[in-house]
């Protein structure tokens, strides 16, 4: 009788296990498209509005810190005439999303690509998100520009 017990108490366990590793497998694959679709549209508010917390603290490679109404703002300030492609665009590489529960950091590299074909530009970022009302939203964001490697 106690074989049996085990068994299913083992069968119980391998079950838990087993729809937890599909939940945090579906979580790394929602956050990974989050963030590559952010990238893509990083010249939409609504992107914006949706991506980061209302809460957020966002660390600039500039060394400024701020928050989503700021960087909504800058969304309000800028010139409605100017509809053309966007000055740069970005894709992330290297993307490694950490889960701990309803917390997760997103760490990768971002390629920044103008425009105008001149040089890319690169930068290590890291996001902390948590999952309020089953949405994930950025909480914290930390941006460290890459040096270009020196020339010999």
């Amino acid at each position: 009788m106690e074989r049996f017990q085990f068994g299913g108490w083992l069968l119980t366990l391998s079950l838990f296990l087993a729809c937890a590793s599909a939940f945090a497998q579906d979580d790394t694959a929602e956050l990974t498209a989050m963030l590559h679709e952010f990238l893509a549209n990083a010249d939409q508010p609504a992107v914006h509005e949706r991506f980061w917390a209302d809460d957020l603290v966002y660390s600039s490679s500039a060394g400024l810190r701020f928050g989503k109404a700021e960087i909504m703002q800058g969304f309000q300030d800028a010139d409605p005439e100017d509809d053309g492609p966007p000055p740069i665009g970005y894709s992330g590489e290297e993307v490694d999303v950490r889960l701990y529960g309803d917390t997760a950091v997103i760490a990768f590299k971002l390629v920044g690509t103008p425009a105008d074909g001149s040089e890319k530009l690169y930068y290590y970022n890291t996001g902390t998100f948590l999952k309020r009302d089953g949405e994930w939203r950025a909480v914290a964001w930390q941006a460290t520009r890459i040096p270009a490697a020196p020339v010999d």
